[in-house]
């Protein structure tokens, strides 16, 4: 239910899956890493609980967000002393695994796994996203393999990538490895997905899911119209990674000229610039869904989010993102494709 009581409307959600429904705005937990500021476990998982019964039902997480594994396994306890046991069919969670680039043994994945369901408190994983640091070692496609294996016997219900190229995601599936998603950059500034992967993934099936979609919060009102922030106003890592892509795209200047676009938007539907920027990727081809970073116990913007379902943007609008994104640099050609930028 979001602030008047009222349920999210049928199109915030989304059949990922014939088994797996999941709500198109994903909960992203990278903020409770460490690097966003102290996050107290109590009060967050009051706060997770708070999400789910305003309709955000999908948790993005990983292996190594600090506590994430934990808090989900602590929130879905408590959902379940609350509503009872099936309450439970109702969450989704997104997990990760991200291992060093080293030779994979069928040990490793399966120890990983089990580290995993045990943190989270489930018997089998929504979905696993595996992400691999280097392609010149092609144990990744050992770890697909035995992470493939796994699913078979029910320890992971779907397999999925996080920042996989459209190169090595098509080797990956001529090898007859389902993947149901590819985790990517994506937003009004990183238009790499545009090139090739999103018409690959349409192709195939495969969905994707967005991050860095707010570029860390600097698309909203916050940064309209404000002097070039130095990097000691940046007090987060999404902060920092995301103003070093706007220097890439087109700097600081080009930037409040698409914040002032957005804000003549967002005006027009009475929404805010953070709606408009997430609603304009959600509509993208093959994108399932968009992560939007929850600082649990710190900030939370649920009942602002949800109004970006109550937002349906015209060709006009369109095209005057448009004008403004003409303007940037090609990122395909100064970073490379989808997660070209982790493995530099």
């Amino acid at each position: 239910m979001n602030q008047l009581g009222k349920p999210l409307p049928a199109h915030a959600y989304l059949p990922f899956t014939p088994d797996l429904r999941m709500c198109r705005i994903l909960n992203g937990m990278w903020q409770v890493s460490g690097a966003h500021g102290r996050i107290d476990p109590a009060v967050a998982v009051a706060e997770m609980l708070n999400y789910h019964a305003n309709g955000f039902t999908t948790w993005d997480l990983a292996d190594h967000y600090g506590p994430a594994e934990d808090l989900i396994g602590a929130f879905r306890q408590r959902l379940a002393q609350q509503q009872g046991p099936a309450a439970l069919e109702h969450v989704q969670a997104f997990t990760k695994w991200v291992p060093r680039p080293t030779r994979i043994t069928r040990q490793m994945v399966e120890d990983a796994v089990h580290i995993s369901l045990r943190r989270m408190q489930v018997e089998q994983l929504d979905l696993l996203q595996f992400h691999w640091w280097d392609y010149a070692n092609p144990s990744y496609l050992d770890a697909l393999k035995y992470l493939a294996e796994l699913r078979e016997t029910g320890k992971i219900r779907h397999l999925a990538l996080t920042n996989f190229d459209t190169e090595h995601l098509r080797i990956i599936t001529d090898l007859g490895i389902r993947i149901v998603s590819n985790q990517v950059q994506y937003s009004l500034v990183d238009t790499r997905p545009m090139n090739y992967m999103a018409a690959y993934c349409a192709e195939q099936g495969i969905h994707l899911l967005t991050y860095g979609t707010l570029c860390g919060g600097l698309l909203s009102e916050a940064w309209l119209g404000t002097p070039e922030p130095t990097q000691s106003q940046l007090g987060t890592a999404s902060l920092r990674k995301y103003k070093q892509m706007i220097d890439l795209w087109g700097g600081w200047s080009l930037f409040q000229q698409l914040l002032n676009a957005l804000h003549r938007i967002a005006t027009r539907h009475e929404v805010s610039i953070a709606n408009v920027a997430v609603a304009a990727i959600l509509e993208r081809p093959a994108v399932a869904g968009v992560i939007v970073g929850a600082r649990l116990s710190i900030r939370e913007h649920r009942h602002e989010t949800a109004r970006v379902f109550q937002l349906a943007l015209t060709d006009a609008d369109r095209h005057a993102l448009a004008e403004v994104q003409a303007q940037g640099r090609d990122l395909l050609r100064r970073i490379g494709d989808c997660g070209d930028e982790y493995r530099r």
